[in-house]
């Protein structure tokens, strides 16, 4: 199984990255996973410092014994680097210190609902990228 993004599926910005990287995913090898599904809730049982996370998680090897996860901006800068292509620019924040990145990113974080919305539900993917959600 390739990379697993799990993000807050209630999220109108989150559910907006996801639909930007569905369209220039030329791999088509990273799937997706709410945080709230049976999926998410695995990885973050084989990682107890994820319990309480409400962020981007990127699983590398998922279900592997490497698997490996990155948060926040970490696991921003692996968005990037897999999307490849002119994707790679965003990689030069990776020189930001990773305590101020994420700190910044966790003042994103707490104004994304006001900004972008909230969905009641997780929405449901069209049949053409379906097969890229995990649920379970």
């Amino acid at each position: 199984m390739g990379p697993v993004l799990l993000y807050d599926g209630v999220c109108g910005f989150c559910n907006g990255v996801v639909r930007t990287i569905l369209r220039f995913d030329r791999r088509g090898t990273l799937r997706f996973a709410a945080l709230d599904s049976d999926f998410a809730k695995a990885v973050i049982d084989r990682h107890p410092s994820l319990a309480d996370v409400d962020t981007m998680v990127f699983v590398d090897d998922p279900g592997q014994p490497g698997e490996n996860v990155s948060v926040r901006s970490a696991a921003a800068l692996r968005v990037a680097r897999y999307l490849g292509g002119p994707w790679k620019v965003l990689l030069v924040a990776g020189l930001i210190p990773e305590r101020l990145s994420d700190w910044l990113y966790d003042r994103f974080a707490g104004i994304r609902y006001r900004v972008f919305g909230q969905y009641d539900s997780c929405p449901v993917p069209g049949p053409d990228v379906r097969a890229r959600f995990l649920d379970s």
